[in-house]
């Protein structure tokens, strides 16, 4: 085969927490669907969370495969439940990457910008591999971002409720300072990369034009250059990828999917804080008596949202909350983890409680499910934003602290009044609310449009693939 004809050759390399880990290896799977020849590079363990989804790839003919990297015996990275926060250091992997990369030498990697390591390495080996970046946010967030940190409109206010500007977007966006995390407060901003232009060969970004297609075109002129190639999550297909997709549920998603079907359409609310949320007791005590005021059907996913690791459990809920809501098949509770695709997808399910995690957001609107927003940290705050002032397919809880999840002092308690009435605007099924799901249901079809055959996500994934196989050397040209 001659360098235009055979297939590209695609390491990539997932960061270990859940958030960042499912979408790349989602992305794998997507770019071998295109004919790519796709590696995921990963350690053994955290293998074991995405292997079967692997199999059943390769049985159906892509040539998709898992490189683990050789450790010392005994050794990991800790975190392998996908919890891991982004601080999380994987430097152990940087030998045994630099082995492969060198030994392989790939047409390009694609790395999680959280391997803070990483890019060092990969450009230090000086073989000319083309890295390009992944930081898991969208384009939206990304700019916010940006501008922040160029004009620092927040030192600017004299409170930390205050609301600011964010200068120079397309549209009006206002934060306060208590949204931000406090590396930007103290001065820490502008040492930080612009993370959309710390890949030698560009970013890819789990996104779709027709979503934020305004801030795809703000980010062109500022010289980014990025391909979006999302949602990334719709490569999940079958029943099977979408209940293993992560860790195994703490519920059979048969017995979910029965509950749901016995629920009236868009009557239930979904709620989830994400893989990595930690949250004190008595916030989770206020989301509950909320949830039971409002008078709506839920399914809530607590997974781990303790604030600490083995926290008493018996402070957390109303007395009596499970055992009402059991026998008034009112609500599921999860402890653990859910197979949310299937959930999220179900006719039954209406509304979105979400952390405004870029994974949920995109899942949320793939489909076609209106949000209730509560951020907690990371880029959420801009995500919200986006969901609630600029798509307008959601509502806010109320929540302005950053931090809550991240081991800071958090703020006070959204309380019990905040969520039902949330609750309330979102499920009551108003002309508000009918509204919010129409726009909704109209992003989902853009967002399967945008992966299939001549959409746009589907024809940048096609152009990432063209240029990488037109910059082959010569003598490296055959497979």
């Amino acid at each position: 085969m001659d360098s235009k004809s055979s297939p590209v050759e695609m390491f990539f390399f997932p960061f270990v927490g859940g958030g960042h880990q499912l979408p790349l290896i989602d992305m794998a799977r997507m770019f071998a669907a295109h004919g790519a020849n796709s590696t995921i590079i990963t350690t053994p363990k955290h293998a074991l969370s995405f292997q079967n989804s692997i199999l059943r790839d390769q049985q159906s003919g892509r040539t998709i495969s898992i490189h683990t990297l050789q450790l010392p015996e005994g050794v990991d990275i800790a975190d392998t439940n996908m919890s891991a926060q982004i601080m999380t250091d994987t430097s152990i992997l940087q030998e045994p990457l630099r082995n492969l990369l060198l030994q392989a030498r790939p047409d390009c990697i694609i790395h999680d910008f959280a391997h803070r390591w990483a890019a060092d390495a990969i450009d230090s080996l000086g073989i000319g591999i083309p890295r390009i970046i992944f930081s898991g946010s969208g384009c939206f967030a990304h700019c916010v971002q940006q501008n922040m940190f160029k004009f620092k409109p927040y030192e600017k206010v004299d409170s930390d409720y205050e609301p600011f500007v964010v200068p120079d977007l397309p549209d009006r966006i206002e934060l306060t300072r208590s949204q931000l995390p406090m590396f930007v407060i103290n001065g820490g901003g502008p040492k930080r990369k612009n993370l959309f232009n710390d890949g030698n060969f560009g970013s890819v970004v789990n996104s779709f034009y027709e979503l934020e297609s305004a801030y795809v075109e703000y980010m062109k002129e500022l010289g980014d250059k990025a391909w979006l190639v999302g949602p990334v999550s719709l490569c999940n297909r079958d029943v099977a990828d979408k209940a293993e997709r992560g860790q195994k549920g703490s519920i059979d998603e048969q017995s979910i999917l029965n509950w749901l079907n016995s629920k009236e359409p868009h009557s239930v609310l979904y709620i989830s804080f994400g893989s990595a949320a930690r949250l004190p007791p008595e916030q989770l005590l206020e989301i509950a008596y909320g949830l039971e005021a409002s008078g709506h059907t839920f399914i809530w996913v607590v997974g781990k949202s303790f604030k600490s690791e083995g926290e008493n459990e018996e402070n957390w809920l109303p007395s009596g909350f499970e055992e009402r809501i059991e026998e008034s098949k009112k609500g599921i509770i999860i402890r653990g983890w859910a197979p949310q695709l299937l959930i999220l997808e179900h006719g039954a399910v209406g509304g979105f409680l979400t952390h405004c995690g870029w994974n949920s957001t995109l899942e949320g609107v793939s489909a076609g499910v209106p949000m209730i927003t509560w951020p907690l940290s990371a880029e959420q705050f801009s995500n919200e934003k986006l969901i609630v002032n600029l798509l307008k397919i959601g509502v806010k809880v109320g929540s302005m602290q950053w931090g809550q999840s991240w081991g800071t002092t958090p703020g006070e308690a959204v309380g019990r009044e905040k969520v039902e009435a949330a609750v309330r605007r979102l499920m009551d099924e108003g002309d508000e609310a009918a509204e919010m799901r129409r726009k909704a249901k109209e992003l989902a079809e853009k967002a399967k449009q945008a992966v299939e055959h001549g959409g746009s996500s589907y024809k940048n994934a096609e152009a990432l693939i063209q240029e990488l196989k037109t910059r082959r050397r010569p003598e490296t040209s055959t497979q």
